[in-house]
């Protein structure tokens, strides 16, 4: 291998950025940088292209359109921690959006944050989290929407070894883990929570997934190694 040739290391984690522009998730600065990339690099340009048709399954049913100033705001608040518009960066190019894979990418952050199309700033229905670890290759999106009581999956990285399953945990404060299923496998999931989960999702909890045998955990609790966590967080 040449010293100009990416690595595994590299291409794993060009594939986990690739996936991250594909969603919009990445800051403002970042997302211009990758969007010279992208007419520059073949290879990275397929792969965003790649990531963007796997995640358009999530978005059926769902129509692209321009997201309103004040949902706008709040979603730059809330994922990237800034007032104003990223000049930049992917939320704000609109053009762009309807110009990738026919509109999946836009289409699939609507499908996963406004489902109803509310307000956000009026008592979010919605909540997210990034989950992932250090020591660990798994890495997932979760969006919970708790007008529809589902959970969706976003599978970016990590594979499940076999005779393995990764089961989805949520944690409140000190109480121990409860089990919110075994995730499906494939590039997206959907989990639909009972009663009984759903007070349990919310901004003041936590995700974890963790390494289980085939049909989950023998117990109640997590019996294998937990490979990625992350906060619940507003949208």
């Amino acid at each position: 291998m040449s010293m100009t040739e990416p690595g595994p290391a590299q291409e794993g984690e060009d594939d986990l950025l690739a996936a991250e522009y594909a969603l919009g998730l990445l800051p403002g600065s970042e997302l211009a940088a990758l969007a010279r990339r992208l007419e520059i690099d073949p290879a990275f340009a397929k792969a965003v292209l790649a990531w963007e048709e796997r995640f358009a399954p999530m978005a059926e049913g769902y129509l692209p359109q321009d997201l309103p100033p004040n949902v706008k705001a709040a979603l730059d608040r809330h994922l990237f921690g800034v007032a104003g518009p990223q000049k930049a960066g992917f939320w704000a190019n609109l053009a762009l959006w309807r110009g990738l894979a026919a509109g999946a990418t836009a289409a699939l952050v609507l499908a996963l944050v406004l489902p109803l199309q509310r307000p956000l700033p009026q008592a979010p229905s919605t909540v997210m989290a990034s989950l992932s670890a250090e020591a660990s290759e798994v890495h997932y999106m979760a969006v919970y929407d708790a007008s529809t009581g589902m959970v969706r999956l976003a599978h970016l990285a990590g594979a499940v070894p076999e005779g393995q399953v990764f089961q989805l945990w949520v944690l409140q404060g000190d109480d121990a883990p409860v089990s919110l299923g075994v995730i499906p496998t494939g590039a997206t999931a959907r989990m639909a929570m009972d009663d009984r989960l759903r007070p349990m999702l919310t901004s003041q909890s936590h995700l974890a997934i963790s390494l289980e045998p085939l049909g989950g955990s023998p117990t109640d609790q997590p019996s294998g190694p937990v490979v990625a966590l992350g906060d619940l967080q507003e949208v």
